[in-house]
């Protein structure tokens, strides 16, 4: 049984000049209909599926639609068409430093994080220590968020996230971010809860990891679906023949 399941998965951005002009030239230009709006598909009709254990690698350059997918996975964004069926708890680490507060410290932003992903305080406090010895901030504790360089705010980030083991994981570059040492103790820590059951999605930019980590892969381009499958090694072996072309 699926435990995602995304189908026919298209979003779409409506832009205008609405800002620009303010509301009274949008009046009159909506009047004379020379008011413009432009369409844009950051994803067409994207489609997969993802078994309980399976760790599933997205590739593709920028702006190929791979952050604005992971929000309608993680439920932030409605899809335009298509859906997403989810089965359990999510926690989703999209972009660096988001869902903190800059002014709490260390520790009343883990409880904080904790809240938002579902989890009661008392469990957050079992958790505690563990999720700050695993991030490295033990002397970090009582200090402003805001003073965590961006490595610490990802390594707290992660740690939350990981060590809460939800049923579906997904990390967008997060596994890039700070010190070999930590992004090796970080790869052992994924290893460790797909064997624990959990599904994991990673967006990342490094082919190696992909490679290393992911047993299936999606491969989108400019919103487009270009291929899914387990296949791992063969599709990164074209997309990195595509990404030696361009």
């Amino acid at each position: 049984m699926s435990i995602l399941e995304v189908n026919g998965v298209s979003i779409r951005y409506m832009t205008g000049d609405f800002k620009d002009i303010g509301l009274k030239e949008y009046v009159l230009r909506k009047l004379r209909g020379k008011y413009r709006v432009t369409e844009f598909w950051a994803d067409k009709d994207i489609t997969f599926s993802l078994e309980k254990g399976d760790m599933l690698g997205i590739i593709g350059s920028n702006g190929a639609g791979k952050s604005t997918l992971l929000k309608a996975v993680s439920g932030i964004m409605e899809p335009t068409t298509g859906w997403v069926k989810r089965e359990g708890t999510i926690a989703a680490l999209l972009e660096l430093g988001s869902g903190f507060d800059g002014d709490l410290t260390v520790r009343e932003n883990t409880y904080l994080r904790g809240a938002m992903l579902g989890y009661t305080r008392k469990f957050m406090k079992e958790m505690y220590d563990q999720i700050i010895d695993f991030a490295e901030l033990k002397d970090f504790e009582d200090r402003p968020f805001k003073q965590l360089s961006s490595g610490m705010k990802s390594r707290l980030a992660f740690s939350i996230a990981s060590l809460v083991r939800p049923d579906i994981l997904i990390l967008d570059e997060v596994l890039s971010v700070g010190d070999g040492a930590f992004r090796k103790k970080s790869e052992a820590k994924m290893r460790e809860i797909i064997t624990g059951g959990a599904t994991t999605i990673l967006v990342s930019h490094s082919i190696a990891q992909v490679r290393q980590m992911c047993n299936k892969i999606l491969w989108l381009h400019k919103g487009q679906q270009v291929e899914f499958g387990d296949d791992v090694q063969g599709i990164c072996d074209r997309y990195q023949a595509f990404l030696d072309k361009k």
